[in-house]
């Protein structure tokens, strides 16, 4: 197989001015639900970028967990390596991905954690066995072995029951935005890409930005 002739048209649709709202807050939970309602797989998925104290990128995928003027919001443990790097770096870029609709939405900005109620909520509303887990992972550390965490779940489980507290070392951050980007595939790669900045007076400004 040669990569070099993967090649896709992009055809589905379009993004515009006109057609697009000006709170960019407003167009992401547009295209969010559009997604949900399209039936794609985990639709909430996101690519979250970080940097570490070096100066070193790094990546994974988290699932958003909360949307409204704050900002954006995703639930982890603080002692994982995005934890220690946005303790480090306060500043991160999200990505979401969404190619059956041939759409990208990119957002950056600054990360703060949530209050501690609001990961107290968020951690009663998950299944039995995440909250268990969340115990049971030290996430990012080195094992021996996935037998290291089921015995640790067993261990936590054990001790909580049906009721296991929220560990001080998880909970939510999130990222208030500064920039937004919407991607819309086009054809012959001349996509449409809108970008809103924040500027000091609190509004948002729109651009065009070539593919």
């Amino acid at each position: 197989m040669n990569l070099a002739d993967l090649r896709k048209s992009y055809e589905k649709a379009e993004l515009d001015e006109t057609a697009s709202h000006p709170d960019p807050r407003l167009q992401f939970e547009r295209w969010l639900q559009e997604a949900i309602q399209a039936e794609l797989p985990e639709p909430n998925a996101m690519t979250l970028a970080t940097v570490g104290a070096h100066g070193r990128p790094s990546t994974r995928v988290v699932l958003i967990k909360g949307c409204d003027a704050r900002g954006i919001v995703w639930y982890t443990n603080y002692d994982s390596r995005k934890g220690t790097e946005l303790s480090s770096q306060p500043y991160a870029a999200l990505q979401f991905h969404w190619v059956e609709l041939e759409r990208v939405v990119r957002i950056e900005g600054r990360v703060d954690r949530v209050s501690a109620e609001e990961s107290d909520d968020y951690f009663k509303s998950r299944p039995l066995d995440s909250r268990i887990g969340a115990w049971a992972s030290p996430q990012s550390q080195v094992i021996t072995g996935r037998g290291v965490l089921v015995a640790n779940a067993a261990r936590y489980g054990a001790q909580f029951l049906l009721d296991p507290p929220r560990p001080p070392h998880w909970g939510g951050f999130r990222l208030s935005p500064d920039h937004w980007e919407f991607w819309q595939g086009r054809q012959s790669r001349l996509h449409d890409r809108l970008r809103y900045r924040l500027v000091d007076d609190g509004a948002w400004i729109r651009e065009r930005l070539a593919p």
